[in-house]
């Protein structure tokens, strides 16, 4: 049986390390950069599965006879999605939003097969964040670990103590829901290692 050659059409290091961790090695990590702007009147859901395919299209172009997984991860406020925050303000207004808060975390996650056929999912997460103090927020940003996260923490570091409830995938939180991935993964050829 010949082994199918996986691409990983990310830079992201949790999805690496979710994938490894479940025994899912891509044979390359190919990030793709996009411009990653939502369009007008585009819901999270939207966003997160056009991001995805659309990391899946140009890694496909780079890696023709792979398969490939793409994802994105969107965090939202009701219809308002929050950004990658890149700046200690972005952080800050992200932290305010979601205090004391519900919202969303979308998972999009293309699969894209030599062939052209893709399979798609998109998984959604409820989060409840704590009510947050100044201090909380403050030391929050001086960790730095909310740089370039979607709406600006990272769960699997010291924001998990803002999280009082999850309703949905953990991983997804992280950033890539293992339990759709490893299904279309099986379903495109890829086994774990």
């Amino acid at each position: 049986m010949t082994k199918t050659f996986f691409v990983l059409a990310s830079a992201s290091p949790r999805r690496l390390a979710l994938l490894q961790q479940i025994g899912l090695v891509p044979d390359v990590v190919a990030p793709v950069d996009l411009d990653e702007t939502p369009k007008a009147n585009e819901v999270p859901s939207q966003l997160a599965a056009r991001l995805a395919l659309e990391k899946a299209a140009a890694a496909a172009k780079l890696h023709p006879s792979a398969v490939i997984l793409a994802a994105d991860t969107v965090v939202a406020c009701g219809t308002r999605i929050l950004p990658k925050a890149e700046t200690e303000a972005e952080a800050r207004t992200c932290l305010r939003m979601l205090s004391g808060r519900r919202h969303r975390v979308y998972g999009g996650i293309a699969i894209r097969k030599p062939d052209g056929t893709v399979h798609q999912r998109t998984v959604i997460t409820m989060v409840k964040f704590a009510q947050l103090t100044e201090r909380d927020m403050n030391e929050y940003i001086a960790s730095e670990e909310w740089r370039g996260k979607a709406g600006g923490y990272a769960i699997q570091g010291r924001a998990a103590t803002f999280v009082s409830s999850i309703n949905g995938s953990y991983t997804n939180i992280v950033g890539l829901c293992v339990h759709v991935t490893q299904r279309l993964l099986t379903a495109a050829g890829v086994r774990s290692s």
